[in-house]
């Protein structure tokens, strides 16, 4: 049964003890997202929290999709694999021959289910609309400031509907929204996105474009809005499938164009005028962990707010992983996996998209493989698929690897691989907010097949040898002043692999570094070594995973290294990336470095001295204590 509203969600997450009701005041502005910091961090994403006492008429709640349990609380699912199988049936029924009379009589009944989740418009005002602003201001919701360098308060659960001018199809995405005043804010929709190509298409026609933002009403909303769905598929369709009951819809007020959930909790109606200037928006600590810098975005002219009575204002947080949004792409991990290998690479077994890699960083993939070549031809349809053209390194495996074991896939991985030949490199488009690339959105990725090889794959001229671990590497420390740390752990489990923390003093040092490297006896074996800062504990996986994935242009910061070993006359490899900062300096890099995000002192010294009234538990210090001697500076912008 579909919540009725957002209300009715929270209610389940209590039944679930699942929230925690926090009724002591607590600043909006960068209290609560540190509060939340701490929490989200928990085992299994700690709790939802509601925000009763925050300075406004409104409550605040935050990290309600913060787990793999609440997710399926938010979606009324026992498991997110649940929908995938249950999405993989309908297209394997729909997509199955036809071959008589009864079979398409058999399909009726799934056609009705489909047009039972198409969105429908009712007369009149929705519970949206009970209470109307005299005078729009949205400095009256408790719209949260989540970092000390951002730009100011941010909308970050908005739900933005906008409409196609040609066609009036609808999109409805999710993009941050930077409060300037009273009724103006920014509308920061990349170039990618589909709202951006609708306000082309208004400019186009120099007419203002009629945007509408909901908050809260049914959870499942809030999702579909971020879900990867093509073009021209409206995402209330996938919301009545998620939620099995169709989307009531209500006609805005001002911009009566714009149809939204008739259950949110508010809606903020506005437009985008095509012959405004572009308005300076963020910084913001954005999901990367890093803040996205500042840059010109459309201006949004809010006409009216609205709201249910007694509604509660979402709002999430993202940061230095894991948040909360690491759950919203678990499920979209699980979600449209069938679609993928049903419509695109049929040989996908599964996916997983580890926390550290920040979506679109780091893909694991599992296939099914059976010719030579094969990882090659998952690896360009993938990367032509929707959002994974965004995808940075994209790892194949096969076989009966578990991919939800990083142990297991990084040994199977490491045991299949040759560094010179199964290594592959593009450039396409990248995210904007990878601050990696020497071009804004546009970068280099890699394929590491890691999948067992045939015959016809393999390269006679390298040998192939087990990896033996011999304990040779605690003396290289001390050869070289500019390694801080070197991690060797997993070449104790005999994974030929290194982690090295490099403090960076010249151009070209990694490069040079790595190659004397290579010509050591100790490092005989190593298939692969990442370099990440001196400032980053290379002992530290996860962090240095989570660095090394968001610095790292593959194409542009790998060094290669090959040489013949006398006994019998064949190469082994030896392949090193460069995941450190890069600067105009070392590098000949041209663009501004964003700062990683960190609480400021003020912040944690204020929620340490409040955190007994809370009534959230144990105290918990800051997580942003572990990441204060990695920042460089003080400010968004690394000096």
């Amino acid at each position: 049964m579909a919540y009725k509203n957002l209300n009715h969600f929270i209610d389940k997450l209590e039944e679930a003890d699942e929230l925690i009701r926090i009724t002591s005041y607590v600043n909006p502005i960068l209290e609560i997202a540190e509060i939340t910091d701490r929490i989200s961090k928990q085992p299994n994403g700690g709790k939802a929290l509601l925000f009763e006492n925050t300075g406004y008429d409104f409550p605040v709640l935050m990290n309600a999709y913060g787990s793999e349990k609440r997710m399926c609380i938010a979606l009324q699912v026992e498991t997110l694999d649940n929908i995938a199988k249950e999405i993989e049936s309908l297209f394997k029924l729909l997509s199955s021959p036809k071959e008589n009379l009864l079979d398409k009589l058999n399909m009726l009944p799934q056609l009705g289910r489909f047009a039972s989740w198409m969105p429908s418009v009712k007369k009149g005002r929705g519970e949206c609309q009970e209470i109307i602003f005299k005078e729009p201001d949205i400095t009256k919701l408790p719209v949260i400031t989540c970092w000390p360098k951002d730009g100011g308060p941010f909308v970050t659960l908005p739900i933005i509907h906008t409409k196609d001018p040609n066609t009036g199809i609808r999109n409805v995405g999710m993009y941050r929204m930077q409060i300037f005043g009273p009724t103006l804010t920014g509308m920061h929709w990349h170039k990618h996105k589909v709202s951006a190509k609708h306000f082309n298409e208004y400019k186009k026609l120099k007419q203002r474009m009629p945007v509408a933002v909901a908050l809260g009403g049914d959870p499942v909303y809030a999702y579909a809005a971020t879900a990867p769905l093509p073009e021209n598929v409206d995402e209330y369709m996938l919301a009545g499938f998620l939620r099995k009951k169709k989307v009531e819809l209500v006609k805005c007020i001002t911009q009566p164009q714009i149809e939204v959930p008739s259950d949110a909790d508010f809606i903020i109606e506005g437009f985008v005028d095509y012959d405004d200037e572009l308005i300076w928006e963020g910084p913001f600590g954005d999901h990367t962990g890093y803040y996205s810098l500042p840059d010109w975005y459309p201006r949004f002219h809010i006409t009216c707010i609205t709201h249910k009575k007694n509604p509660i204002y979402p709002a999430t947080i993202v940061g230095i992983p894991p948040q909360e949004d690491a759950w919203l792409g678990k499920a979209t991990e699980r979600i449209f996996l069938a679609p993928i290998k049903m419509t695109l690479v049929p040989e996908i077994i599964d996916m997983e998209m580890p926390v550290e890699g920040v979506f679109h960083n780091l893909v694991i993939v599992k296939i099914d493989k059976s010719y030579p070549g094969q990882g090659q031809k998952v690896m360009n349809a993938m990367w032509g698929a929707g959002q994974m053209m965004f995808n940075k390194i994209l790892v194949l495996v096969d076989g009966a690897v578990n991919i939800k074991n990083y142990k297991e896939v990084v040994d199977y991985v490491f045991k299949n691989l040759n560094p010179a030949t199964d290594i592959y490199f593009s450039t396409g488009p990248m995210d904007v907010l990878d601050h990696s690339c020497s071009k804004l959105g546009f970068g280099g990725k890699m394929c590491i097949d890691g999948t067992k090889k045939f015959t016809e794959e393999l390269d006679e001229l390298y040998q192939k040898e087990e990896y033996k671990f011999t304990n040779n590497f605690a003396n290289i420390k001390n050869q070289f002043s500019e390694i801080v740390f070197l991690n060797y752990s997993l070449a104790k489990f005999n994974i030929p692999c290194l982690i090295i923390s490099v403090e960076k003093n010249r151009k070209g040092h990694i490069r040079d570094l790595h190659q004397q490297l290579c010509e050591r006896d100790e490092i005989a074996g190593i298939k692969m070594i990442l370099y990440v800062e001196h400032s980053v504990d290379a002992n530290d996986i996860a962090t240095a995973l989570w660095r090394f994935c968001n610095n790292l242009d593959p194409k542009r910061d790998h060094f290669f290294n090959d040489q013949i070993k006398a006994d019998n006359a064949k190469k082994t490899a030896c392949i090193g990336f460069d995941g450190t900062r890069k600067t105009k300096l070392f590098d000949d890099f041209y663009r501004d470095w964003p700062n990683i995000i960190v609480a400021d002192n003020a912040t944690i010294d204020a929620v340490d001295k409040k955190w007994n009234e809370l009534g959230i538990g144990k105290f918990i210090p800051s997580p942003s204590l572990k990441f204060l001697d990695q920042l460089y500076g003080e400010e968004a912008v690394v000096n």
